[in-house]
């Protein structure tokens, strides 16, 4: 279990710029994929990304306004519990375990859709042990389960890890910013630390 102050590190490596790229459901799994996050050194051909994945009664709820967003969904075999579909959208916010600004959804938004294993599940009444809250310009959506772990394309996560990347990232934007490099990176380009080294 990640601690509090690594927990916040990832939702600020993912506002700045992320974008939510994909969501997979196998059964108990839920993965949910994000890019463009400030975590390690940029190379020319590498995604710079993180995904998240939740277990063990998990859940997936979305919340909109406007049906044709969640289109994606459409895509669920409720049969077998399997998705597997690429999305794209930036993310304005992300949270964990805050059931205050998950009461902000139901307000903002005239509609949900769940998705869980768990016959019982009631969105209303959070029960597992970790969840996360997104919102996009769109839609918003909280996904959870009893096991929460973070993973880039190379490795699992951990406190120290995680640290070590976003160090590593920082380093790189820092850098970039003095040499102003001939191939730009909107990253670091639209970066809001920007006004603060120019």
């Amino acid at each position: 279990m990640m601690k509090i102050d690594s927990l916040n590190l990832i939702r600020d490596v993912i506002i700045n710029s992320g974008k939510w790229t994909s969501l997979e459901i196998s059964q108990d799994s839920i993965y949910i994929e994000f890019k463009d996050v400030e975590l390690g050194k940029p190379k020319y051909f590498d995604e710079m990304a993180l995904t998240v994945r939740f277990a063990m009664n998990s859940f997936f709820t979305v919340f909109y306004n406007n049906i044709w967003d969640i289109d994606f969904l459409s895509k669920y075999d409720y049969k077998n519990q399997l998705i597997s579909q690429e999305v794209l959208f930036n993310v304005n916010n992300v949270k964990f375990v805050d059931f205050e600004y998950l009461n902000t959804f139901f307000h903002n938004y005239e509609n949900n859709k769940s998705i869980s294993i768990s016959k019982n599940f009631n969105i209303r009444n959070i029960r597992n042990d970790f969840f996360m809250l997104v919102e996009t310009d769109t839609i918003a959506f909280v996904v959870g389960g009893n096991q929460m772990d973070f993973f880039t394309p190379y490795e699992r996560l951990d406190d120290y890890s995680l640290k070590e990347l976003s160090n590593d990232w920082m380093l790189y934007f820092l850098k970039y910013h003095l040499k102003r490099n001939i191939i730009k990176n909107p990253m670091c380009e639209n970066h809001p630390l920007i006004s603060n080294i120019k």
